[in-house]
């Protein structure tokens, strides 16, 4: 496998170039090809397999910054670390060398501003990183260290971060923690863009907390947990920092196919703030949500298969009328489109990814 997408010519970063796109994440690990780049047909969501590069060990999360033409990838490798592309016409190209984010094992990365966030599953950390105006990932990491445990022996005797992302208005940033069953609120350093905790919210124990998504509104959250299929609903008060936990529900029937095995991964609120969708692995459903009762009333109102094995991550496209499941055990990305009156999704077409982790889109 090359370094770069196959075809590569030039390096336009004018962002939007290349058309319809999408970037599918990989264990190379376990037989993945690494960042596969897809075109994605406008009308009906199709994705076609346009090249891959393996220029990143195991880049199992992406995300793309549209303004600076860069797609990043963490590498969850014991030797943690991120990884930059140009998003060029052509395809992608590597931009820069890999950068050591100073934690183990990181799941996921976003942008907050002018610093590249990841959290460090293995070491239970999140680490900031600085970017250039060009969109270069800089060094050194500041990385805040989690302290804490879970009454699960086997998945909490330490801190997991699993998910770290801006809230809106970007004054916050929040992470999710498995093995410490809370969410921590934290503040960026203005000068060096260290992550300092600003307030911790505990959720029940043994829940394993692993992935949130804001409501449309930013006033509510979903804390979609693993060890235990259940989502939990947060206020979210921007000024405090605070989150106050208000609910949960179920995104798995007792005694449904795969429930005893379910472990819930990604969690989704539509664009227009009507429904949330949940992917649980074991399961390998799909479930859907209503929120015509209110934004903190989530209902369960549908469940269907996933299209294939283990979905590691679920992600709408940027309409929020389709989802896409990227299968890691079956080796695909199912799409889906979205029922506007039900929110329930139906299976529209796969595409053949191995170890396939997560869909963005640019």
């Amino acid at each position: 496998m090359s370094d770069a997408d196959s075809g590569v010519g030039g390096t336009d970063r004018t962002p939007g170039s290349g058309g319809h796109r999408a970037w599918i994440g990989s264990f190379t690990s376990g037989g993945g090809r690494g960042v596969t780049t897809a075109a994605v047909d406008p009308a009906t969501g199709a994705l076609t397999v346009l090249a891959a590069t393996d220029a990143v060990v195991d880049p199992s999360y992406l995300a793309h910054d549209p303004a600076a033409g860069v797609l990043y990838a963490v590498s969850e490798a014991e030797q943690g670390a991120v990884g930059a592309f140009l998003t060029t016409a052509e395809g992608l190209v590597p931009f820069g060398a890999p950068v050591g984010v100073g934690g183990a094992g990181p799941t996921h990365l976003s942008v907050a501003g002018r610093r590249l966030l990841t959290a460090n599953y293995t070491s239970g950390s999140v680490s900031s990183l600085p970017l250039a105006a060009d969109g270069a990932i800089g060094q050194p990491a500041a990385v805040l260290a989690h302290q804490g445990s879970g009454p699960d022996a086997g998945r909490q005797r330490s801190p997991h971060a699993h998910q770290v992302l801006p809230g809106p208005g970007g004054r916050w940033v929040l992470s999710v923690d498995l093995g410490t069953d809370s969410v921590r609120v934290c503040a960026l350093d203005p000068d060096t863009g260290a992550p300092r905790v600003h307030s911790e919210t505990v959720l029940r124990a043994g829940t394993g907390p692993r992935h949130l998504a804001f409501h449309p509104s930013g006033e509510v959250v979903y804390v979609l947990h693993e060890l235990e299929p259940q989502l939990t609903v947060c206020r979210w008060n921007a000024d405090s920092g605070e989150l106050q936990p208000v609910a949960e529900v179920p995104v798995a029937s007792p005694g449904a196919p795969g429930s005893a095995a379910a472990s819930p991964s990604a969690v989704v609120a539509s664009p227009d703030g009507r429904f949330v969708w949940a992917a649980v692995r074991g399961a390998d459903t799909i479930v859907t949500l209503s929120l015509e009762g209110g934004a903190e009333k989530p209902l369960l109102t549908g469940t269907v298969p996933c299209g294939g094995s283990w979905p590691r991550d679920l992600t709408a496209d940027p309409s929020g009328r389709r989802l896409y499941a990227a299968n890691e055990r079956s080796g695909d990305v199912t799409w889906f489109e979205v029922d506007p009156l039900t929110g329930e999704p139906r299976r529209a077409g796969s595409v053949a990814v191995p170890a396939a982790t997560c869909v963005v889109f640019g």
